[in-house]
């Protein structure tokens, strides 16, 4: 943790720009079997939960992050009733999955059960207890592992895995053998989503185009979106991924009927407007987007700054 004076932490989006944070307490600071894990109280963005140096998840706003995540893919399917997760640790992701009244199971699957542990205990607003419902099926294991050998079936893949750091535990999670696997334990109509990476101007071509690009071999509908977190530092991408609708032909009011009619109440970031400014993308990103010829496999990993 690079802390300067002992009361911040400096996090490099590359190796020349960085953005720092006043640390008000360490709850947590130290290795599981996996990785780093830091878990702070800082005076901006309240609890902070950090992994090998990159911050996961903010108080203030890991709402905006985690509503983003889940809840275009799951409006996308008219009638989602099995959910898998793979990583999550927070607990978040499986609280906005549950939030929807048609979902009967979720296998979440960690492959770090120290952290979500330390989840449960110092981050309660994050999952506000979806870690308990009886719904969920806590799984600790290789989230690849677990696709290849289940028999189970899923009407959506939500991918909440650490960024594809060299040497972490989540890289093989973003490659074109994984997407395939997933392709075939999705239900006719399911729905991929999976974080993606940075987008700013400063390294939006890191990672984002290539798993893009990746997805594209894979599935006949691939679309990118992109929102802000402040905790990040910099915008950030998910790429969704069907043999269904496209998720940018909603219009502003079809989504907002459909929050109605799965009855989900609580949302603070997500509505029909900002479904709309989620899939507009600044000409950039599309432009990279169109010209990426990367793809991402086995033998061929890819990893981010």
């Amino acid at each position: 943790m690079e802390t300067g004076s002992g009361e911040w932490y400096t996090e490099f989006l590359t190796p020349h720009l960085s953005v720092s944070a006043r640390i008000g307490k360490v709850l947590f600071s130290g290795k599981t079997a996996y990785q780093a894990v830091e878990l702070l109280e800082t005076p901006s963005l309240g609890r902070v939960l950090r992994l090998d140096g990159k911050t996961q998840s903010a108080e203030l706003d890991e709402h905006v992050y985690h509503e983003s995540l889940v809840h275009p893919a799951m409006l996308l399917h008219p009638a989602p009733r099995s959910v898998f997760i793979g990583g999550g640790g927070e607990g978040a992701t499986a609280r906005e999955v549950l939030r929807h009244g048609t979902v009967e199971r979720v296998v979440m699957v960690d492959l770090d059960k120290e952290l979500v542990e330390l989840c449960r205990e110092h981050l309660k607003d994050f999952h506000q207890g979806a870690l308990d419902d009886p719904r969920l099926h806590l799984v600790f294991d290789d989230a690849l592992k677990h696709l290849e050998n289940t028999t189970d079936r899923f009407d959506v893949v939500v991918m909440d895995i650490a960024d594809p750091l060299e040497g972490g535990p989540a890289h093989l999670l973003y490659t074109q053998e994984t997407y395939r696997i997933v392709a075939e334990r999705l239900n006719p109509g399911g729905v991929l989503v999976t974080q993606a990476g940075p987008v700013s101007m400063v390294n939006y071509r890191e990672v984002h185009p290539a798993i893009h690009n990746t997805l594209e071999t894979v599935f006949p509908t691939v679309a990118s979106y992109a929102v802000h977190v402040q905790s990040f530092g910099e915008p950030w991408g998910f790429v969704l991924a069907s043999d269904a609708r496209d998720p940018r032909q909603f219009t502003l009011s079809q989504v907002d009927q459909r929050i109605r009619e799965r009855g989900l109440t609580g949302l603070r970031f997500y509505d029909g407007q900002s479904h709309q400014g989620l899939f507009a993308l600044p000409r950039y990103l599309r432009e990279a987007i169109a010209a990426e010829e990367r793809i991402i496999t086995t033998d061929s990993p890819l990893f981010i700054f």
